[in-house]
């Protein structure tokens, strides 16, 4: 038997080494969206609040959802097409079912993570705008972004900010670990575990790591990602670019979790829900840790986080919308470009009029957000199941049989926490 010459090997490993480059992105650019909102907000308000109780919830809840998320990206690897193109085979109405739940929880999850970017750009001292114009201003200068650097903006920056995110945050759990926060003398920790606290823990599980309806944009980006470097990834290049993102937001849900818990469990320090005292506590949680002077870094790494979210998702809702429209009206692929330039426009605007007219409490904001998100996520996961099993998907990457066990537990449970929340919001009380 003829073995492969050193050479033909070695242009094979740096050809698959260079394909493997061009594929990472898609499943960064989830993780980008996941931290910004559910990791800054909720895991660190979960360890202040509960110290360590929530931490596995918050591992379940990226448990469950894992095969949901991933199901994004195989699927458009398996077969070519987006997951939204799978919906489309098993029915137009799956499509129409997708296209209105986005279009009320893009609208109000860009609302909410844009107005903590614009509660963070006023933490630098600026007076002469409010929280909700400053807002309308960032939402504008996204918009702008994409509209003239589209997805090559967005992938490049996706990767710088979350890699500096993971290590401040790090460095910030280390050296809070030495002087962690002592509750005084007869400090009784409050439960999560009861009807008052059920709202929060459904507000959590809503943005942990993130909506489902994200798992329709890491399909979509891999296109966008094919026309940037002109190679499609392959269902192993996408398993491995899918997994650095997943294993990051969940390694970072952890450590926002201790963040919160290290600094101000127990303190008697609670979260404000005015939008720039809450942004000065997310800052203040690393500045009291690393120390005074990191003040004005910490503040920049949380605001371009947030940033980076809010131009995510600017960019994710409305593609996944300009992607439903297509397939509805069975339009040429050149339309999508169109499409998806006007849903930004619409999108923006949608998410401008929430701020300036109907909120005005952040956290309210974020919460109902989140609880939105979550109450939707038992149809698109559902939906989602059933698209990976279609027939036109290749058995060997269907899912097998802990993939399919696994789906069906998050699907029950998350039918039960959303029939739980449902009867303790509107029937408990009577």
């Amino acid at each position: 038997m003829s073995e492969q010459p050193a050479s033909l090997a070695t242009t094979s490993t740096s050809s698959n080494r260079a394909n493997l480059l061009k594929a990472l992105g898609p499943g960064i650019l989830v993780a980008c969206a996941a931290v910004g909102g559910s990791h800054l907000v909720w895991s660190t308000r979960a360890g202040a609040e509960f110290g360590w109780s929530l931490l596995g919830l918050i591992l379940l809840a990226n448990l469950l959802k894992y095969p949901f998320f991933l199901y994004g990206q195989r699927y458009t690897a398996a077969t070519g097409e987006s997951l939204l193109a799978g919906y489309h085979r098993q029915g137009v109405a799956y499509v129409w079912t997708f296209l209105l739940i986005n279009i009320l929880t893009g609208t109000i999850n860009i609302a909410g993570v844009a107005m903590l970017s614009g509660a963070l750009l006023a933490g630098y001292g600026i007076t002469g705008l409010s929280v909700p114009q400053l807002t309308l201003l960032l939402l504008c200068v996204c918009a702008l972004l994409l509209l003239l650097g589209h997805y090559k903006i967005l992938d490049g920056l996706a990767k710088i900010i979350v890699t500096i995110l993971a290590l401040s945050t790090l460095a910030a759990v280390l050296l809070a670990i030495p002087k962690a926060a002592v509750p005084p003398a007869g400090f009784i920790a409050p439960s999560p575990w009861t009807l008052a606290s059920f709202a929060f823990l459904i507000s959590l599980l809503g943005w942990m790591p993130a909506p489902v309806d994200l798992s329709a944009w890491s399909s979509l980006w891999m296109f966008s990602r094919e026309e940037q470097t002109g190679h499609f990834a392959t269902p192993r290049e996408t398993s491995i670019d899918f997994y650095l993102g997943y294993v990051a937001t969940v390694v970072l849900a952890v450590l926002f979790l201790a963040l919160g818990a290290l600094v101000m469990h127990g303190t008697g320090a609670a979260f404000s829900a005015s939008g720039i005292a809450f942004s000065q506590q997310l800052v203040n949680l690393y500045a009291e840790t690393i120390g005074g002077w990191s003040r004005p870094l910490i503040l920049t790494a949380a605001f371009v986080t947030m940033f980076s979210t809010t131009l995510t998702c600017v960019d994710g809702y409305p593609r996944s919308l300009a992607a439903c429209c297509t397939l509805i009206g069975d339009l040429p692929r050149r339309r999508f470009a169109q499409l998806h330039n006007l849903w930004i426009l619409i999108a923006v605007g949608g998410a401008a009029l929430v701020v300036l007219f109907f909120v005005k409490n952040l956290v309210q904001m974020l919460t109902f957000a989140a609880v939105v998100s979550f109450l939707t996520s038992p149809i698109l996961a559902y939906i989602n199941l059933r698209v990976m099993n279609g027939a036109n998907v290749p058995p060997a990457q269907r899912p097998g049989p802990f993939l399919s066990l696994l789906s069906r537990l998050g699907l029950a449970f998350f039918a039960v926490m959303a029939a739980g929340y449902v009867y303790a919001e509107f029937f408990a009380q009577t």
